[in-house]
């Protein structure tokens, strides 16, 4: 295999080259994240290993070189796919002065002690799901429906019967200010969340391309629940949900999530993805940092998907230890300061 740049024509269906990948694609490889990306200091490269499309973020670290990111990349099935997409990828990469390449594959976490013995370095995780719940839903609704484990079940028809009810809405400055508000308050003493800035320009973005949707759920007339979720080829994700703190009412964000799914089945998507949970062997801990959210996705799928998660691949070690041991935490602190904002 060899890589290159890709090509205008190229670029100009990017999306397209995206799907067509042995993963069969994934919205964080998108033309759209790569240009969304742009605004928090990246540089979007696109490249070519022959057949395959493996959209790059290039960050710039001065007296080390460029680090290049390969979210959700490259696109490959196996292992086997995986080493023949670096190999071509190393010589281009050197030619650039690129000192790591973080790859992020959706391969199995059980692959993992392999990726070890080929002299990958294992990196944290920056898109957050390298552990996820995802639900079949290639069938009917109502078989969809009937499978649920009968938590959500009971959740979803309770919030029905008590008045519960969700809409799709626009990507307005006023319901991005309103989602922001309740995406907030639900991150508070959990996680982290960029700012309200990124976050608008991130939905209205994708809503633009007709990848992405915001939804409301509301009772009482009042707004208790937001989620925006996208799909892209098959695939649908549940990219960022809130909620108000106060239960208003049993099962509105389940309910919310079921009309998530009907409407990326409506898509044509065939596989949906909750984004983020506790890793498999820590679900049931309560003690874990994202146990709720845990408990709020089971009630859909119990069963847990394990990825690799982000490896690094060392081109220069010189330059990659003096990243790991004080540069990437010097530039983590120099972006904050400047942009207020993380700096992948």
């Amino acid at each position: 295999m060899t890589a290159r740049f890709a090509t205008k024509s190229e670029i100009d269906k990017w999306d397209e080259l995206i799907l067509a990948n042995p993963d069969s694609g994934n919205v964080f490889a998108s033309y759209e994240y790569a240009m969304q990306k742009t605004t928090g200091g990246y540089k979007a490269i696109f490249v070519m290993v022959d057949d395959l499309a493996v959209t790059v973020l290039q960050k710039l670290t001065p007296g080390l070189g460029k680090l290049w990111y390969l979210p959700k990349g490259p696109g490959v099935a196996s292992t086997k796919q995986l080493w023949s997409a670096l190999n071509a990828l190393k010589p281009l990469a050197r030619k650039q002065g690129v000192f790591v390449i973080r790859i992020e594959s959706e391969l199995r976490r059980e692959q993992q002690p392999t990726l070890a013995r080929h002299g990958l370095k294992k990196a944290k995780p920056i898109i957050p799901n390298p552990s996820t719940i995802t639900l079949d839903i290639s069938e009917s609704l109502d078989d969809v429906m009937t499978k649920l484990p009968q938590k959500g079940r009971h959740a979803i028809r309770r919030a029905e019967r008590d008045g519960v009810t969700v809409k799709k809405v626009k990507a307005t400055d006023k319901n991005c200010k309103i989602m922001y508000e309740l995406l907030a308050k639900t991150a508070e003493g959990q996680f982290g969340i960029r700012s309200d800035l990124y976050f608008k320009s991130f939905w209205q973005r994708f809503e633009k391309a007709g990848y992405g949707q915001l939804f409301f759920a509301y009772f009482d007339e009042q707004v208790v629940a937001g989620a925006y979720a996208m799909t892209f080829g098959t695939k649908s994700t549940y990219k960022d949900g809130a909620s108000v703190r106060e239960r208003k009412a049993y099962g509105a964000s389940h309910l919310l999530q079921w009309h998530v799914i009907e409407w990326a089945k409506s898509k044509g998507a065939t596989l949906h993805d909750f984004c983020g949970s506790p890793p498999s062997d820590e679900i049931n801990n309560p003690e874990h940092q994202h146990y709720n959210i845990g408990l709020f996705k089971t009630a859909f799928n119990k069963t847990v998907t394990d990825y690799i998660g982000c490896y690094d691949l060392v081109l220069k070690p010189a330059q990659y230890k003096i990243w790991t041991q004080i540069g990437e935490r010097i530039a983590h602190r120099i972006h904050y300061y400047r942009k207020r904002d993380s700096y992948y």
